[in-house]
């Protein structure tokens, strides 16, 4: 299991009015359910508000209802990298033409306003630039690749 993967799982379901995720994936289903929050101080203290109940349950187990409950492991939420998304519907590509160098490669440093990449949309190239500085950590797409509107493309750490 990737564990960027289940990390970007849990910060959907933190971020978003979803209470519980559930998905099968590679023999294993993943339950995500928010915690409940209590108003009492002393509550909010003992656990994070943003933490998740994640339950990883073998495809092969028995139904959950039919078994015995098993304690749920909280997860503590992590400090997540910034987030550039497509802004629309397109062709991904990593540099200006086919023989020229990419805009940026992974462990870069690049400066807000600085271009990514370019999207093609309906034969017109729209530059996407970074709106924050720091370090690129991934990059989730292929060149070459369709891209959806609000896909996520690269993963930068601020600085």
């Amino acid at each position: 299991m990737d564990l960027a993967y289940l990390r970007r799982l849990i910060k959907l379901v933190d971020e978003s009015g979803v209470v519980e995720l559930e998905l099968e994936e590679e023999g294993t289903k993943i339950r995500i359910t928010k915690a409940k929050q209590n108003s009492s101080p002393s509550a909010i203290a003992a656990h994070a508000p943003t933490a998740e109940t994640v339950h990883l349950i073998p495809v092969s187990a028995p139904s959950p209802l039919s078994a015995e409950p098993s304690l749920p492991a909280v997860v503590e939420p992590v400090a997540a990298h910034h987030e550039v998304r497509s802004p629309i519907v397109g062709t991904f590509y990593r540099a200006p033409s086919p023989d020229a160098e990419p805009y940026v490669q992974v462990g870069q440093t690049v400066q807000r306003g600085q271009v990514l990449c370019i999207v093609e949309a309906m034969k017109l190239m729209n530059e996407i630039e970074s709106d924050v500085s720091g370090r690129i950590v991934k990059i989730l797409v292929e060149n070459a690749q369709p891209v959806e509107y609000n896909q996520v493309l690269f993963l930068i750490e601020t600085v």
